[in-house]
């Protein structure tokens, strides 16, 4: 790699390098990059800051199936667990993953933590 130094006031103020190294440079830092990102989410699923899920449940959540049955489903949990749990009814669960009723922010709160999501993931 061929680099021409320019100085001023004695130090280094720039370095210029024919454009194909430049074009390795960049290409060399993005794979670092990628790199860096790829070991920080191991490192984030080893700690269980993260979790992996399989891509049915991504399929059925890009289909448009209801969150809250997918993740329930996925939890392995009845309708009635949920209920029992969180202090609601079966039927309003029902309801809540057919489309039919919506729940409040203090339900969908209890849901989420149930489910171990964020309420974004069921909305």
């Amino acid at each position: 790699m061929s680099v021409q130094v320019i100085n001023q006031n004695g130090k280094p103020e720039y370095a210029v390098l024919p454009y194909p190294d430049y074009l390795l440079l960049v290409e060399q830092a993005e794979m670092l990059e990628d790199v860096h990102s790829y070991d920080e989410a191991k490192n984030s699923i080893a700690s269980g800051n993260e979790e992996l899920i399989p891509a049915y449940m991504v399929n059925a959540l890009a289909d448009g199936e209801n969150p809250i049955k997918v993740w329930r489903e996925y939890r392995e949990l009845t309708q009635q667990k949920i209920a029992e749990e969180i202090g609601i009814s079966i039927p309003f669960v029902s309801q809540l993953e057919t489309g039919k009723r919506k729940a409040s922010i203090h339900v969908m709160r209890k849901l989420a933590l149930l489910l171990n999501v964020d309420i974004d993931d069921l909305v």
